[in-house]
Protein backbone atom coordinates (compact mmCIF):
# COMPACT_ATOMS: atom_id res chain seq x y z
CA UNK A 1 0.00 0.00 0.00
CA UNK A 2 1.35 3.42 -0.93
CA UNK A 3 2.09 5.49 2.17
CA UNK A 4 0.66 8.86 1.17
CA UNK A 5 -0.20 11.47 3.81
CA UNK A 6 -3.75 12.93 3.81
CA UNK A 7 -2.31 16.18 2.39
CA UNK A 8 -0.60 14.31 -0.48
CA UNK A 9 -3.82 12.37 -1.19
CA UNK A 10 -5.74 15.68 -1.33
CA UNK A 11 -3.16 17.13 -3.76
CA UNK A 12 -3.47 14.07 -6.02
CA UNK A 13 -7.28 14.24 -5.99
CA UNK A 14 -7.15 17.99 -6.75
CA UNK A 15 -5.38 17.19 -10.03
CA UNK A 16 -8.56 15.58 -11.34
CA UNK A 17 -11.49 16.76 -9.20
CA UNK A 18 -12.62 20.36 -8.76
CA UNK A 19 -14.04 21.49 -5.39
CA UNK A 20 -15.75 19.05 -2.97
CA UNK A 21 -13.10 19.66 -0.28
CA UNK A 22 -15.15 17.97 2.50
CA UNK A 23 -15.54 14.73 0.54
CA UNK A 24 -11.88 14.69 -0.46
CA UNK A 25 -10.79 15.25 3.16
CA UNK A 26 -13.02 12.38 4.36
CA UNK A 27 -11.65 9.86 1.84
CA UNK A 28 -8.05 11.05 2.41
CA UNK A 29 -8.37 10.31 6.14
CA UNK A 30 -10.06 6.94 5.42
CA UNK A 31 -7.18 5.92 3.15
CA UNK A 32 -4.51 7.05 5.60
CA UNK A 33 -6.30 5.08 8.37
CA UNK A 34 -5.72 1.96 6.25
CA UNK A 35 -1.97 2.48 6.52
CA UNK A 36 -2.18 3.41 10.24
CA UNK A 37 -4.07 0.18 10.93
CA UNK A 38 -1.25 -1.87 9.37
CA UNK A 39 1.24 -0.18 11.72
CA UNK A 40 -0.50 -0.95 15.04
CA UNK A 41 0.06 -4.17 17.08
CA UNK A 42 -1.53 -7.28 15.52
CA UNK A 43 -3.89 -8.03 18.43
CA UNK A 44 -5.48 -4.56 18.08
CA UNK A 45 -5.36 -4.51 14.27
CA UNK A 46 -8.36 -6.80 13.83
CA UNK A 47 -10.42 -4.65 16.20
CA UNK A 48 -10.10 -1.48 14.10
CA UNK A 49 -13.10 -1.37 11.76
CA UNK A 50 -13.02 0.73 8.56
CA UNK A 51 -14.94 4.02 8.76
CA UNK A 52 -17.34 3.63 5.84
CA UNK A 53 -18.55 6.77 4.08
CA UNK A 54 -21.86 7.92 2.58
CA UNK A 55 -21.54 10.67 -0.04
CA UNK A 56 -24.71 12.67 -0.51
CA UNK A 57 -25.05 14.92 -3.53
CA UNK A 58 -26.74 15.38 -6.92
CA UNK A 59 -25.57 13.50 -10.00
CA UNK A 60 -22.45 14.67 -11.83
CA UNK A 61 -20.68 16.40 -8.90
CA UNK A 62 -17.80 13.91 -8.59
CA UNK A 63 -18.88 11.13 -6.19
CA UNK A 64 -17.79 8.20 -8.39
CA UNK A 65 -14.68 10.02 -9.62
CA UNK A 66 -13.45 10.61 -6.05
CA UNK A 67 -13.79 6.89 -5.19
CA UNK A 68 -12.17 5.75 -8.46
CA UNK A 69 -9.18 8.08 -8.14
CA UNK A 70 -8.75 7.06 -4.50
CA UNK A 71 -8.51 3.37 -5.42
CA UNK A 72 -5.99 4.17 -8.15
CA UNK A 73 -3.85 6.09 -5.64
CA UNK A 74 -3.91 3.23 -3.14
CA UNK A 75 -3.24 0.63 -5.85
CA UNK A 76 -6.18 -1.22 -4.26
CA UNK A 77 -8.76 -3.58 -5.78
CA UNK A 78 -11.74 -1.32 -6.59
CA UNK A 79 -15.26 -2.27 -7.65
CA UNK A 80 -18.15 0.04 -8.50
CA UNK A 81 -21.58 -1.56 -8.23
CA UNK A 82 -25.09 -0.19 -8.52
CA UNK A 83 -27.14 -1.56 -5.65
CA UNK A 84 -30.32 -1.40 -7.76
CA UNK A 85 -29.02 -4.47 -9.67
CA UNK A 86 -29.23 -6.64 -6.58
CA UNK A 87 -32.31 -8.46 -5.38
CA UNK A 88 -33.28 -9.98 -2.07
CA UNK A 89 -32.41 -13.66 -1.57
CA UNK A 90 -35.31 -15.68 -2.92
CA UNK A 91 -35.89 -13.40 -5.92
CA UNK A 92 -34.46 -13.98 -9.40
CA UNK A 93 -31.42 -11.77 -9.92
CA UNK A 94 -27.92 -11.07 -8.63
CA UNK A 95 -27.21 -11.71 -4.97
CA UNK A 96 -25.13 -9.18 -3.02
CA UNK A 97 -22.27 -11.64 -2.40
CA UNK A 98 -21.43 -11.48 -6.12
CA UNK A 99 -19.76 -8.08 -5.50
CA UNK A 100 -17.14 -9.76 -3.27
CA UNK A 101 -16.57 -12.48 -5.89
CA UNK A 102 -16.10 -9.83 -8.58
CA UNK A 103 -13.71 -7.83 -6.38
CA UNK A 104 -11.65 -10.99 -5.74
CA UNK A 105 -11.51 -11.73 -9.47
CA UNK A 106 -10.27 -8.16 -10.10
CA UNK A 107 -7.62 -8.52 -7.38
CA UNK A 108 -6.36 -11.86 -8.80
CA UNK A 109 -6.00 -10.28 -12.27
CA UNK A 110 -4.26 -7.24 -10.74
CA UNK A 111 -1.71 -9.34 -8.80
CA UNK A 112 -1.22 -11.71 -11.77
CA UNK A 113 -0.40 -8.74 -14.00
CA UNK A 114 2.10 -7.39 -11.45
CA UNK A 115 3.80 -10.79 -11.12
CA UNK A 116 4.00 -11.16 -14.90
CA UNK A 117 5.70 -7.76 -15.11
CA UNK A 118 8.32 -8.91 -12.57
CA UNK A 119 9.24 -12.00 -14.61
CA UNK A 120 8.80 -10.32 -18.01
CA UNK A 121 12.56 -10.04 -18.68
CA UNK A 122 13.17 -13.73 -17.93
CA UNK A 123 10.03 -14.72 -19.91
CA UNK A 124 11.22 -12.67 -22.90
CA UNK A 125 14.58 -14.46 -22.91
CA UNK A 126 12.86 -17.86 -22.85
CA UNK A 127 10.42 -16.75 -25.58
CA UNK A 128 13.37 -15.56 -27.68
CA UNK A 129 15.04 -18.97 -27.41
CA UNK A 130 11.80 -20.72 -28.45
CA UNK A 131 11.42 -18.37 -31.40
CA UNK A 132 15.02 -18.93 -32.54
CA UNK A 133 14.40 -22.70 -32.33
CA UNK A 134 11.48 -22.25 -34.72
CA UNK A 135 13.46 -20.05 -37.10
CA UNK A 136 16.60 -22.24 -36.95
CA UNK A 137 15.73 -25.76 -35.71
CA UNK A 138 18.45 -27.59 -33.74
CA UNK A 139 19.78 -30.83 -35.26
CA UNK A 140 22.27 -33.48 -34.18
CA UNK A 141 25.41 -32.23 -35.90
CA UNK A 142 29.18 -32.57 -35.76
CA UNK A 143 31.10 -30.16 -33.55
CA UNK A 144 32.09 -27.98 -36.57
CA UNK A 145 28.49 -27.75 -37.78
CA UNK A 146 27.37 -26.89 -34.23
CA UNK A 147 29.80 -23.93 -34.18
CA UNK A 148 28.41 -22.70 -37.53
CA UNK A 149 24.83 -23.16 -36.30
CA UNK A 150 25.69 -21.27 -33.13
CA UNK A 151 27.12 -18.39 -35.18
CA UNK A 152 24.03 -18.36 -37.42
CA UNK A 153 21.84 -18.35 -34.32
CA UNK A 154 23.63 -15.31 -32.89
CA UNK A 155 23.31 -13.45 -36.22
CA UNK A 156 19.62 -14.30 -36.22
CA UNK A 157 19.33 -13.04 -32.63
CA UNK A 158 20.90 -9.70 -33.61
CA UNK A 159 18.45 -9.39 -36.51
CA UNK A 160 15.60 -10.16 -34.10
CA UNK A 161 16.78 -7.43 -31.71
CA UNK A 162 17.18 -4.87 -34.50
CA UNK A 163 13.64 -5.59 -35.78
CA UNK A 164 14.72 -6.91 -39.21
CA UNK A 165 12.64 -10.08 -38.71
CA UNK A 166 9.48 -8.35 -37.44
CA UNK A 167 7.46 -8.88 -40.62
CA UNK A 168 8.69 -12.43 -41.29
CA UNK A 169 6.04 -15.13 -40.68
CA UNK A 170 6.54 -18.06 -38.33
CA UNK A 171 4.31 -21.04 -37.50
CA UNK A 172 3.60 -21.72 -33.82
CA UNK A 173 1.38 -24.07 -31.83
CA UNK A 174 -1.54 -22.42 -30.03
CA UNK A 175 -4.10 -24.13 -27.74
CA UNK A 176 -7.35 -25.05 -29.45
CA UNK A 177 -10.64 -24.52 -27.65
CA UNK A 178 -12.31 -27.91 -27.27
CA UNK A 179 -15.39 -26.68 -25.42
CA UNK A 180 -18.37 -25.89 -27.63
CA UNK A 181 -19.46 -22.29 -27.13
CA UNK A 182 -23.00 -22.73 -25.85
CA UNK A 183 -25.03 -21.00 -23.16
CA UNK A 184 -25.18 -23.51 -20.33
CA UNK A 185 -27.46 -21.49 -18.08
CA UNK A 186 -29.32 -18.43 -19.27
CA UNK A 187 -30.89 -17.57 -15.90
CA UNK A 188 -29.72 -14.32 -14.39
CA UNK A 189 -27.48 -14.75 -11.36
CA UNK A 190 -25.98 -18.04 -12.59
CA UNK A 191 -23.30 -16.49 -14.83
CA UNK A 192 -20.52 -17.45 -12.40
CA UNK A 193 -21.72 -21.05 -12.23
CA UNK A 194 -21.67 -21.09 -16.03
CA UNK A 195 -18.03 -19.87 -16.05
CA UNK A 196 -17.00 -22.42 -13.41
CA UNK A 197 -18.59 -25.25 -15.37
CA UNK A 198 -16.64 -24.22 -18.48
CA UNK A 199 -13.43 -24.15 -16.42
CA UNK A 200 -14.08 -27.69 -15.09
CA UNK A 201 -14.63 -29.01 -18.63
CA UNK A 202 -11.52 -27.25 -19.92
CA UNK A 203 -9.45 -29.02 -17.22
CA UNK A 204 -11.02 -32.45 -17.87
CA UNK A 205 -10.79 -32.47 -21.65
CA UNK A 206 -7.35 -33.11 -23.21
CA UNK A 207 -5.41 -30.07 -24.39
CA UNK A 208 -5.26 -29.85 -28.17
CA UNK A 209 -3.14 -27.47 -30.20
CA UNK A 210 -3.33 -26.11 -33.72
CA UNK A 211 -0.74 -24.51 -36.01
CA UNK A 212 -1.09 -20.78 -36.52
CA UNK A 213 0.96 -18.40 -38.66
CA UNK A 214 1.86 -15.02 -37.20
CA UNK A 215 4.48 -12.35 -37.64
CA UNK A 216 7.70 -12.71 -35.62
CA UNK A 217 6.91 -9.55 -33.60
CA UNK A 218 3.46 -10.91 -32.60
CA UNK A 219 4.87 -14.40 -31.97
CA UNK A 220 7.52 -13.02 -29.59
CA UNK A 221 4.84 -11.18 -27.59
CA UNK A 222 2.58 -14.26 -27.54
CA UNK A 223 5.40 -16.58 -26.40
CA UNK A 224 6.49 -14.03 -23.75
CA UNK A 225 2.95 -14.06 -22.30
CA UNK A 226 2.93 -17.86 -22.36
CA UNK A 227 6.31 -18.13 -20.62
CA UNK A 228 5.42 -15.52 -17.98
CA UNK A 229 2.31 -17.58 -17.07
CA UNK A 230 4.55 -20.60 -16.50
CA UNK A 231 6.97 -18.61 -14.35
CA UNK A 232 4.42 -17.24 -11.86
CA UNK A 233 3.10 -19.21 -8.90
CA UNK A 234 -0.72 -19.03 -9.07
CA UNK A 235 -1.12 -20.20 -5.45
CA UNK A 236 1.00 -17.27 -4.30
CA UNK A 237 -0.96 -14.90 -6.58
CA UNK A 238 -4.29 -16.12 -5.17
CA UNK A 239 -3.10 -15.82 -1.57
CA UNK A 240 -1.82 -12.28 -2.10
CA UNK A 241 -4.98 -11.25 -4.00
CA UNK A 242 -7.26 -12.45 -1.19
CA UNK A 243 -5.11 -10.61 1.35
CA UNK A 244 -5.26 -7.45 -0.75
CA UNK A 245 -9.06 -7.68 -0.99
CA UNK A 246 -9.40 -8.23 2.75
CA UNK A 247 -6.97 -5.49 3.82
CA UNK A 248 -7.23 -2.88 1.07
CA UNK A 249 -10.36 -3.57 -1.02
CA UNK A 250 -12.71 -0.67 -1.80
CA UNK A 251 -16.33 -1.15 -2.91
CA UNK A 252 -18.30 1.82 -4.21
CA UNK A 253 -22.05 1.30 -3.69
CA UNK A 254 -23.77 3.65 -6.11
CA UNK A 255 -27.47 4.61 -6.06
CA UNK A 256 -27.80 3.63 -2.39
CA UNK A 257 -30.75 6.05 -2.10
CA UNK A 258 -32.77 3.90 -4.53
CA UNK A 259 -33.05 1.10 -1.97
CA UNK A 260 -33.97 3.47 0.87
CA UNK A 261 -37.72 3.60 1.37
CA UNK A 262 -39.88 5.79 3.60
CA UNK A 263 -43.09 3.79 3.52
CA UNK A 264 -43.66 0.12 4.13
CA UNK A 265 -44.75 -0.62 0.56
CA UNK A 266 -45.73 -3.87 -1.10
CA UNK A 267 -45.58 -5.06 -4.67
CA UNK A 268 -42.56 -4.03 -6.81
CA UNK A 269 -40.74 -2.35 -3.88
CA UNK A 270 -41.02 -5.35 -1.57
CA UNK A 271 -37.37 -6.34 -1.97
CA UNK A 272 -35.80 -2.91 -1.28
CA UNK A 273 -35.49 -3.43 2.45
CA UNK A 274 -34.49 -7.04 1.80
CA UNK A 275 -31.50 -5.85 -0.29
CA UNK A 276 -30.46 -3.58 2.60
CA UNK A 277 -30.65 -6.54 5.00
CA UNK A 278 -28.56 -8.65 2.60
CA UNK A 279 -25.91 -5.90 2.24
CA UNK A 280 -25.75 -5.47 6.04
CA UNK A 281 -23.72 -8.64 6.91
CA UNK A 282 -21.23 -7.93 4.11
CA UNK A 283 -20.62 -4.39 5.40
CA UNK A 284 -20.57 -5.61 9.02
CA UNK A 285 -18.10 -8.37 8.24
CA UNK A 286 -18.76 -11.87 7.01
CA UNK A 287 -16.98 -14.62 5.08
CA UNK A 288 -17.88 -15.09 1.42
CA UNK A 289 -17.04 -18.21 -0.58
CA UNK A 290 -15.33 -17.48 -3.90
CA UNK A 291 -13.67 -19.82 -6.40
CA UNK A 292 -10.30 -18.66 -5.02
CA UNK A 293 -11.18 -19.43 -1.40
CA UNK A 294 -12.87 -17.79 1.57
CA UNK A 295 -12.79 -13.98 1.71
CA UNK A 296 -13.46 -11.99 4.89
CA UNK A 297 -15.17 -8.63 4.39
CA UNK A 298 -14.46 -7.18 7.86
CA UNK A 299 -11.90 -4.60 6.65
CA UNK A 300 -13.12 -3.78 3.14
CA UNK A 301 -13.86 -0.04 2.84
CA UNK A 302 -17.37 0.69 1.60
CA UNK A 303 -18.15 4.08 0.05
CA UNK A 304 -21.86 4.56 -0.63
CA UNK A 305 -23.29 7.37 -2.73
CA UNK A 306 -26.67 8.69 -3.68
CA UNK A 307 -28.53 11.84 -4.62
CA UNK A 308 -31.19 11.31 -1.91
CA UNK A 309 -33.79 13.45 -3.73
CA UNK A 310 -36.80 11.31 -2.85
CA UNK A 311 -35.44 9.87 0.40
CA UNK A 312 -32.81 10.67 3.02
CA UNK A 313 -30.06 8.62 4.70
CA UNK A 314 -32.27 8.15 7.79
CA UNK A 315 -34.67 6.12 5.58
CA UNK A 316 -32.09 3.33 5.40
CA UNK A 317 -32.53 0.60 8.01
CA UNK A 318 -30.90 1.70 11.32
CA UNK A 319 -28.38 -1.18 11.34
CA UNK A 320 -27.06 -0.15 7.90
CA UNK A 321 -26.90 3.54 8.87
CA UNK A 322 -24.74 2.58 11.84
CA UNK A 323 -22.21 0.97 9.51
CA UNK A 324 -21.68 4.24 7.61
CA UNK A 325 -20.48 6.61 10.35
CA UNK A 326 -19.09 9.29 8.01
CA UNK A 327 -21.57 11.34 6.00
CA UNK A 328 -20.39 13.93 3.51
CA UNK A 329 -22.55 16.39 1.58
CA UNK A 330 -21.24 17.28 -1.86
CA UNK A 331 -22.04 20.77 -3.13
CA UNK A 332 -23.93 21.47 -6.38
CA UNK A 333 -21.60 22.89 -9.05
CA UNK A 334 -21.52 26.62 -9.75
CA UNK A 335 -20.51 28.53 -12.91
CA UNK A 336 -17.01 29.03 -11.42
CA UNK A 337 -16.73 25.27 -10.83
CA UNK A 338 -17.68 24.58 -14.46
CA UNK A 339 -14.97 27.00 -15.64
CA UNK A 340 -12.38 25.24 -13.46
CA UNK A 341 -13.56 21.77 -14.64
CA UNK A 342 -13.07 22.88 -18.25
CA UNK A 343 -9.54 24.19 -17.70
CA UNK A 344 -7.79 22.97 -14.51
CA UNK A 345 -7.78 19.13 -14.18
CA UNK A 346 -5.15 17.07 -15.99
CA UNK A 347 -7.95 15.45 -18.03
CA UNK A 348 -9.83 18.76 -18.59
CA UNK A 349 -12.33 18.75 -21.46
CA UNK A 350 -10.67 21.68 -23.27
CA UNK A 351 -7.33 19.78 -23.28
CA UNK A 352 -9.07 16.62 -24.54
CA UNK A 353 -10.71 18.38 -27.50
CA UNK A 354 -7.46 20.19 -28.40
CA UNK A 355 -5.59 16.88 -28.52
CA UNK A 356 -8.37 15.12 -30.46
CA UNK A 357 -8.35 17.78 -33.21
CA UNK A 358 -4.55 17.92 -33.25
CA UNK A 359 -4.71 14.39 -34.74
CA UNK A 360 -6.41 16.01 -37.77
CA UNK A 361 -3.70 18.74 -37.81
CA UNK A 362 -6.24 21.34 -36.68
CA UNK A 363 -5.14 23.74 -33.94
CA UNK A 364 -7.98 24.58 -31.58
CA UNK A 365 -7.82 27.63 -29.32
CA UNK A 366 -10.36 28.84 -26.76
CA UNK A 367 -10.56 32.47 -25.63
CA UNK A 368 -11.00 32.90 -21.87
CA UNK A 369 -14.36 34.69 -22.34
CA UNK A 370 -15.57 31.80 -24.53
CA UNK A 371 -14.85 29.28 -21.76
CA UNK A 372 -16.77 31.48 -19.26
CA UNK A 373 -19.68 31.59 -21.71
CA UNK A 374 -19.68 27.75 -22.06
CA UNK A 375 -19.69 27.45 -18.25
CA UNK A 376 -22.57 29.94 -17.94
CA UNK A 377 -24.67 28.22 -20.62
CA UNK A 378 -24.11 24.78 -19.04
CA UNK A 379 -25.18 26.22 -15.66
CA UNK A 380 -28.34 27.79 -17.16
CA UNK A 381 -29.38 24.59 -18.96
CA UNK A 382 -28.90 22.67 -15.70
CA UNK A 383 -31.23 25.17 -13.96
CA UNK A 384 -33.86 25.05 -16.73
CA UNK A 385 -33.94 21.26 -17.05
CA UNK A 386 -32.64 18.35 -14.97
CA UNK A 387 -29.44 19.18 -13.09
CA UNK A 388 -26.93 16.57 -14.24
CA UNK A 389 -23.88 18.42 -12.94
CA UNK A 390 -20.57 18.29 -14.82
CA UNK A 391 -21.95 15.75 -17.31
CA UNK A 392 -23.78 18.68 -18.93
CA UNK A 393 -20.42 19.99 -20.16
CA UNK A 394 -19.96 16.91 -22.39
CA UNK A 395 -23.19 17.55 -24.29
CA UNK A 396 -22.63 21.32 -24.50
CA UNK A 397 -19.08 20.85 -25.81
CA UNK A 398 -20.17 18.23 -28.36
CA UNK A 399 -22.88 20.56 -29.68
CA UNK A 400 -20.47 23.50 -29.77
CA UNK A 401 -17.77 21.68 -31.75
CA UNK A 402 -20.06 19.54 -33.93
CA UNK A 403 -19.31 21.43 -37.19
CA UNK A 404 -15.57 21.65 -36.54
CA UNK A 405 -15.36 17.92 -35.69
CA UNK A 406 -17.28 17.01 -38.84
CA UNK A 407 -15.18 19.16 -41.23
CA UNK A 408 -11.83 18.69 -39.44
CA UNK A 409 -10.34 16.28 -42.07
CA UNK A 410 -10.74 19.03 -44.74
CA UNK A 411 -9.27 21.73 -42.45
CA UNK A 412 -5.70 20.40 -42.17
CA UNK A 413 -3.17 23.04 -41.12
CA UNK A 414 -5.83 25.54 -40.01
CA UNK A 415 -6.13 27.29 -36.64
CA UNK A 416 -9.63 27.64 -35.18
CA UNK A 417 -10.26 30.18 -32.43
CA UNK A 418 -13.41 29.70 -30.36
CA UNK A 419 -14.72 33.14 -29.35
CA UNK A 420 -17.53 34.22 -27.05
CA UNK A 421 -19.59 35.19 -30.12
CA UNK A 422 -19.12 31.74 -31.70
CA UNK A 423 -20.29 30.05 -28.46
CA UNK A 424 -23.40 32.27 -28.32
CA UNK A 425 -24.15 31.68 -31.99
CA UNK A 426 -23.92 27.89 -31.65
CA UNK A 427 -25.73 27.53 -28.31
CA UNK A 428 -28.02 30.55 -27.86
CA UNK A 429 -31.04 28.89 -29.55
CA UNK A 430 -31.23 26.42 -26.67
CA UNK A 431 -31.48 29.20 -24.12
CA UNK A 432 -34.05 31.34 -25.94
CA UNK A 433 -36.78 28.73 -25.58
CA UNK A 434 -36.95 26.61 -22.46
CA UNK A 435 -38.63 23.71 -24.24
CA UNK A 436 -35.78 23.54 -26.78
CA UNK A 437 -33.20 23.25 -23.99
CA UNK A 438 -34.74 19.90 -23.11
CA UNK A 439 -33.30 18.47 -26.32
CA UNK A 440 -29.78 18.80 -24.89
CA UNK A 441 -29.59 15.69 -22.76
Amino acid sequence: MKTLTPKEIMEELNRYIVGQEKAKRAVSIALRNRWRRQMIPKELRDEVAPKNIIMIGPTGVGKTEIARRLAKLANAPFLKVEVTKFTEIGYVGRDVESMIRELTELAVNMVKKEEQEKVREKARQLAEERLLDLLLPRRSETSEEQVLTSQSREKLRQKLHSGQLDDKFVEIDVPESTIPVVEIFAAQGLEEFDAQLREIFSNILPKRTKKRKMKVKEALEYLTQEESKKLIDMDKVTKEAIERVEQAGIIFLDEIDKIATRDKTYGPDVSREGVQRDILPIVEGTTVTTKYGMVKTDHILFIAAGAFHMSKPSDLIPELQGRFPIRVNLDPLTKEDFFRILTEPENALIKQYKELLKTEEVELEFEREAIYEIAEIAQKINEMTENIGARRLYTVMEKLLEDISFHAPEMKGQKVVITKEYVRERLSEFLEKEDLSRYIL
